[in-house]
């Protein structure tokens, strides 16, 4: 499943980078692209395990960045 959703209240471009490493290891993402200065986030992830990798997608992005707001997932 291929989804594009905004993320928000990131603080600076090196918690992009480990936002989206740390998604990138998420068993089940295929890809990932974190857009720093768009605030969007796009995805290609297994639909069959969706609600494990949303769980993973939000904990990883908060551990990072507490503050920050998941929108569209």
């Amino acid at each position: 499943m291929k989804k594009t959703v905004r993320i928000m209240d990131i603080d600076c471009p090196v918690c992009a980078s480990k936002i989206e490493s740390n998604i990138a290891k998420i068993d089940g993402v295929n890809e990932v692209s974190l857009n720093f200065v768009a605030q969007r986030m796009a995805l290609d992830f297994d639909e069959s395990k969706y609600e494990q990798i949303k769980a993973a997608i939000e904990k990883e992005a908060k551990r990072v960045e507490p503050d920050c707001k998941i929108i569209g997932l």
